[in-house]
Formats: C-alpha cells, sequence, structure tokens
C-alpha cells in the first residue's frame, strides 16, 4: 500500500495511507485513550466520542478511531483541548453509568474505567435523569443490563461482522436510546444463537454470561457427587486470568487447581472428543457408503445449532445426530460410570467448564436427557472457573502439576485435544475416518489444508480409493455460504465442520477478556493474535500425545467392548445422538 507523512506530537512519521488516527498512533507507539484501542469490537462510528484529537485539515475535534490520516496531516494528541474533550466525553458517560464496580463482574477488566482513569475523568460532573434499565435475565446464557451499557456499538458490529446478523441495535431516540434486539425485546424472544460474541466485546459489564457458580457451590453443599469436566480451549486461555503469557498451556495447573476446589474427579472433555468422533466418523461413513444425506454437518456447536435451528431448518437432516462432547460425557458418566462406581446417577452432579456461552442453554435442551436427567447439571465458563479460583485464594501461577481422573473414562488422544480450533473436528475425524474405511493409518497425523483462520477452508483427500471432499467454515457469516450452496444444490463436500465463534472454541464467548492495557506488540487485532497462540497451545499438546487418532483411545476401546457394543449401535443412539427442530423466527 501506499504511504503517507504525518507528525504526531510534532514527530514525523510514515505510515500507511487508510489508516486511521487511532490506528497510525498505537503504531508509532502512542495510546490515544479509547473504547476501541484493541481493536477487537469494532466501535461504531466513533459513537462515544472519547478518543478525540486535534488534527490538521480538520474542523475542530475528531474521533481518532475513524478520522483518516492524509498526507502532511498534523495530529495533536497532549493539547488542553484535546485532553479536556476526552475527559469531558468520559464524565458524560459516568453520568449515565451504573457505578456499582464493586458488584460488576467486570471489575478489573472495565475498559470504561480504564479510559476514566487516563483520562482523569471526574465523578458526579454531570447529574441529572439517566435512561430507563432494561436487565434482561431471560435465557440461561447471556444477561443484558442497559444501565451499564455506553452506547459504543461494539456488540452490534461483532455480531454482523461474526455472523452477518443483526440482533443488537440500537432501540428508540436520543436520551432514551440503548442498546438491544429489536423492540428491547429478550434474547429469548429474539434469533440470538447466544454465543456470546457480543459479551467478548462489551467494554463494561453491560452483556455478560449467567453465573452458575452458587449452582456449583450449592450442590456441593447439598453432599452431591460433584464431578468436572474440562473443554480443550479452556486448558490455552486459563493461564491469562492470572497475568501468564498468551497461549500458556495450563493443564496441569489448571486439574491441580480443580481438585483443591473439591470436585469428586476432574475429567477431560477430550475422552468425550474421541467419543464423538467414533460417532461421527461412524455415521460420516455409514452416509457414504448407503447413500445417506450429505454433506454431513458437524454438531458439536450449540452456537451453530441455534443458527441452523432458526435460519436453515430445511437442511438440519444433514447435521450429524451427535450430541455434543461435553452432553455425551455427561450422558456417559451418569450411566456408565455410575454403574461401575456404585454411584447412584441421581446424586451426581455433572459441571462443565468451557469456553462458550451457548453450552449454558444447550445443556437445558430436554433432549439431551436420559431417563429424566440431564448430561450436564452446570456449565461454568474459563472466566467464571477463574473466579473460583480467586475466590479460594489458590495461587494458580505455583500450583505444581496434576494429572486428570482417567481410572476408566478420562483419558485421551491428540485427536481430541484439537476439537478447540476451527478445523481441529474436520482433522480429527478423518483420522479415524481414513482408518475405518482402509484399515491404515493416515500416512500423516497433521491434516495441514484444514488448519487456520481463514474463513472457509476446503480440501480433498483420497480415502480407500474414494475422494472425499471436505470444507471448514467459521463464524455463521461463512457458514451461510456454504450452506446457501448446499439449500441451491450446488454443494460438493462429504463432510462440513462449522464452529459457531470465528476461530472456534478457543475464541468462544466464555474465554478470558482482553486487559483494558496497551500491548503495542501483541498485532494491529488483538483476538486474532490470542486466537493463534491458543491455537498453537492445543496444536503442541496433540504433537505431545503417543496416540494421536481416536480409535486408539483404549478406554474408548473399552467402553464399546463392555458397554456401548459398537459406534451408532442402538445404545450408542440412547446415550449419544439426537435431535434437532427448526425454530421461526421471532415475529411478535
Amino acid at each position: 500500500m501506499s504511504k503517507v507523512n504525518i507528525k504526531i506530537e510534532g514527530i514525523p512519521f510514515e505510515v500507511e495511507a487508510g489508516m486511521t488516527i487511532l490506528e497510525a498512533a498505537k503504531e508509532c507507539g502512542f495510546e490515544i485513550p479509547s473504547l476501541c484501542t484493541y481493536n477487537h469490537g469494532e466501535c461504531s462510528k466513533g459513537s462515544c466520542r472519547v478518543c478525540l484529537v486535534e488534527a490538521t485539515g480538520a474542523r475542530g475535534l475528531v474521533a481518532s478511531c475513524v478520522y483518516p490520516v492524509a498526507e502532511g496531516m498534523e495530529i495533536t494528541i497532549s493539547s488542553p483541548k484535546a485532553t479536556a474533550a476526552r475527559r469531558t466525553s468520559v464524565e458524560l458517560l459516568l453520568s449515565n453509568h451504573n457505578k456499582n464496580c464493586q458488584q460488576c463482574d467486570k471489575n478489573g477488566k472495565c475498559e470504561l474505567l480504564h479510559v476514566a482513569k487516563v483520562t482523569g475523568a471526574r465523578d458526579n460532573m454531570y447529574e441529572g435523569e439517566q435512561t430507563p434499565t432494561t436487565i434482561d435475565r431471560l435465557t440461561p446464557s447471556i444477561v443484558r443490563d442497559t444501565s451499564k451499557c455506553v452506547l459504543c456499538g461494539r456488540c452490534v458490529e461483532r455480531c454482523k461482522n461474526a455472523h452477518g446478523l443483526g440482533i443488537l441495535g440500537f432501540e428508540k431516540r436520543g436520551f432514551n436510546t440503548i442498546v438491544a434486539p429489536a423492540e428491547n425485546r429478550s434474547f429469548a424472544n429474539s434469533p440470538c444463537i447466544l454465543c456470546g460474541q457480543c459479551v467478548s466485546v462489551c467494554p463494561t459489564g453491560a452483556l455478560m454470561e449467567v453465573s452458575e457458580i452458587d449452582k456449583v457451590d450449592e450442590a456441593m453443599k447439598a453432599g452431591k457427587y460433584v464431578v468436572v469436566q474440562t473443554a480443550p480451549a479452556v486448558r490455552a486461555a486459563l493461564g491469562e486470568e492470572f497475568d501468564m503469557p498468551i497461549g500458556t498451556l495450563v493443564t496441569g495447573k489448571m486439574v491441580a487447581a480443580l481438585k483443591r476446589l473439591g470436585f469428586k474427579k476432574v475429567f477431560d472433555t477430550n475422552f468425550a472428543a474421541d467419543l464423538t468422533i467414533m460417532e461421527e466418523a461412524t455415521e460420516l461413513l455409514d452416509r457414504i457408503q448407503n447413500g445417506g444425506k450429505l454433506p454431513m454437518i458437524t454438531s458439536c456447536s450449540p452456537g451453530w445449532v441455534n443458527y441452523a435451528e432458526y435460519n436453515y431448518g430445511d437442511l438440519l437432516p444433514h447435521l450429524s445426530s451427535c450430541k455434543s462432547p461435553h452432553q455425551m460425557f455427561g450422558a456417559i458418566l451418569k450411566s456408565y460410570y455410575c454403574e461401575k462406581n456404585g454411584i447412584d446417577p441421581k446424586d451426581m452432579f455433572v459441571v462443565s467448564i468451557m469456553p462458550c456461552t451457548a453450552k449454558k442453554s444447550e445443556k437445558e435442551r430436554p433432549e439431551l436427557s436420559v431417563n429424566g436427567l440431564k448430561d450436564v447439571d452446570a456449565v461454568l465458563t474459563t472466566r467464571e472457573l477463574a473466579k473460583l479460583i480467586k475466590r479460594s485464594g489458590i495461587n494458580f501461577v505455583k500450583l505444581p502439576d496434576a494429572e486428570f481422573n482417567n481410572d476408566i473414562v478420562g483419558d485421551y488422544t491428540g485427536a481430541g485435544i484439537i476439537f478447540g480450533t476451527t478445523g481441529g473436528v474436520m482433522e480429527a475425524a478423518l483420522r479415524t475416518a481414513a482408518y475405518k474405511l482402509t484399515g491404515e493409518e493416515l500416512g500423516k497425523a497433521e491434516l495441514k489444508e484444514v488448519r487456520g483462520f481463514e474463513g472457509i477452508k476446503t480440501a480433498s483427500y483420497t480415502l480407500g480409493g474414494k475422494e472425499i471432499k471436505v470444507a471448514v467454515a467459521h463464524g455463521m457469516k461463512n457458514a451461510k455460504v456454504l450452506l446457501d450452496e448446499i439449500r441451491d444444490g450446488k454443494s460438493e463436500y462429504h463432510f462440513i465442520e462449522i464452529m459457531g465463534c470465528p476461530g472456534g472454541c478457543i475464541a468462544g464467548g466464555g474465554q478470558p477478556f482482553v486487559k483494558p492495557c496497551f500491548l503495542p506488540n501483541e498485532g494491529s487485532d488483538i483476538l486474532d493474535t490470542f486466537k493463534a497462540k491458543r491455537a498453537a497451545a492445543l496444536y503442541q499438546e496433540d504433537e505431545s500425545k503417543p496416540l494421536r487418532a481416536s480409535h486408539k483411545n483404549p478406554q474408548i476401546i473399552a467402553l464399546y467392548e463392555q458397554y456401548l457394543g459398537k459406534p451408532n449401535s442402538h445404545k450408542a443412539h440412547e446415550l449419544l445422538h439426537t435431535t434437532y427442530t427448526a425454530k421461526e423466527k421471532f415475529k411478535d
């Protein structure tokens, strides 16, 4: 791209043409206070006015997040006029803000408080009437509290850019403006997929997950047999909550912390990921060989399943009937594990630690229960687990590593680990599908064609003399392209993996927030940097495992021999498979 010459605070720099002043300043080592400094949630046309600066050629102060640099432009950040204006902008935001910071879940990571401190904003400078508040707690996944909203529009833009959806928008006018689903409806009365991407980019506590920590506390107090399982993406991000470098693999410390928290058993959801692959790969081959509905689409991501039920009800037969891994594990724990250990399933309480807010609503689906018992009783996000650890006074960084419980369930292969990133389910499934089809292992464990963060990845593999065409998409905006091809009868694929969140579970709506601090060495898009480093941690653990294909897991082999019979058996379908139902978009 072409370059332009500018000056910031009188110092000359050469930057790319087309950059905003905010982007150019960051690249040149300046931090302009803003609510979109980190570029992990697109702001809505400078609406918050926190990043005002002076620039030659402009009439008055300009919002640096949207104003482009130009040849010869001179930018002043520290002038009395600019600093006073930024402080006033923040003070006005605070005047209409619910300042119960002690009780707010975003305390310590609130970007509004960060810019208030940086700008020197004074409390109670503007007092008067406040915008009427809406608090929406009707879904099991997300809470919306408009009293904490600063109308930055990041959530609105994130929903559009990640999913092509417009669930959230600006409702009402003037002083009464709020961010909400249409007509200020609840998320429960809108076609929201509950993925939590809006939560990930909210600078305050206006959008948060529904906490289930109290539910876990009550189960422990009641003397339930409380067990916990952790998703693969959690271990690649949890360390960030304790100021460890991005992408630090903290598997052993995480297990040690969970054991100290009092859980009876600590299992790895990767065991169930291996189980999912056995069921899913068998289902895929059966469809290919016996004229079943193709392409088959993965069903591990509840956000994606919600999207399909709302928008592509006619394509639901294409979805694998497999439950997601943590639901499978819950079903196995309350049947096979309880039977082997003499535990009444009614006494067992299964907790899932997930990087996802949609998992909270998934566990409430009536079709995800067996004999009247829910597969999973509570879901905590990665952030909630960090809260539990900090509440208990555990020094996470100094914990010695511990091992997962894996007496008859819980052991896992490398294939289970990579479920946490886009392309991982596809890669794991193909490792096993190749063996089931040919009786031979793939020549290589790494299928790098389906790795990476391109919106849509495609590949073709020859298995048993047959060409198998696959595609991988993450984020519903990308998924829609593949789904429309199927609907139009133009899809050439046999197998499609779809993940609800951009990047997969590693960037789920329940993962740690980016801290409000200046990170000049972490790339221009902080969330992309986090995704890449978290994914690298999972691939690293995959490569370290002696077994890297699900069908080689000895506990999975024993589970089929002793209990399920074979993949896709009648008993397997009772416990591990489910159905999906088309939903009409809400109109009234």
